[in-house]
């Protein structure tokens, strides 16, 4: 059976959206690490370490073992056929005090800029959460910045509102 299209789905830039392999990891790492240094410009208590390159490849590679884990690759399609171009991870996790009491939490989307728009990240969004539901989430909670205005706007018009807020400060 083949994955969907975003275009199948409004997503204009035709990506194929499939699980992750171990061979994609090389591919998978810069994008991960583009994503992380995007969040470092949103708040200094983010910024990216000196080691991030080989923490990514060891989260990715711990995502694809982990069977409570999502790890997706898109893929583009056309003159980009089979070069990746986005990366998703996401994982379900035990809300012990809480009903539901499987939380699926969105916690990486990254699209490279020229495959943004068009409904894209709504494909991306739709596929995630129907896998996280697949894996008895009962609830889909995304992590980002919170000074990024762009995601909040993005998951605030699907319907996501704050639960929780998470301080820090530096010592």
């Amino acid at each position: 059976m083949s994955e969907p299209h975003a275009g199948d789905h409004g997503g204009g830039d035709r990506i194929r959206l499939r699980p992750a392999r171990r061979e994609d990891l090389p591919h998978l790492v810069p994008l991960l690490l583009r994503l992380k240094r995007l969040n470092e410009e949103f708040d200094p208590l983010l910024k990216v370490r000196a080691d991030a390159e080989e923490k990514a490849a060891a989260v990715l590679a711990a995502d694809l073992e982990n069977p409570q884990s999502v790890l997706l690759a898109a893929e583009g399609s056309g003159p980009d056929h089979g070069k990746l171009v986005g990366v998703v991870r996401a994982t379900v996790r035990e809300r012990p005090f809480y009903t539901p009491e499987k939380e699926g939490v969105i916690l990486d989307i990254y699209l490279l800029p020229l495959y943004r728009r068009h409904g894209v990240g709504e494909y991306l969004l739709g596929e995630t959460t129907r896998r996280l539901a697949e894996l008895g989430a009962g609830i889909v909670t995304a992590e980002f910045p919170n000074q990024n205005e762009i995601a909040g706007k993005f998951y605030a018009k699907r319907g996501f509102r704050p639960i929780t807020a998470l301080h820090a400060k530096t010592l």
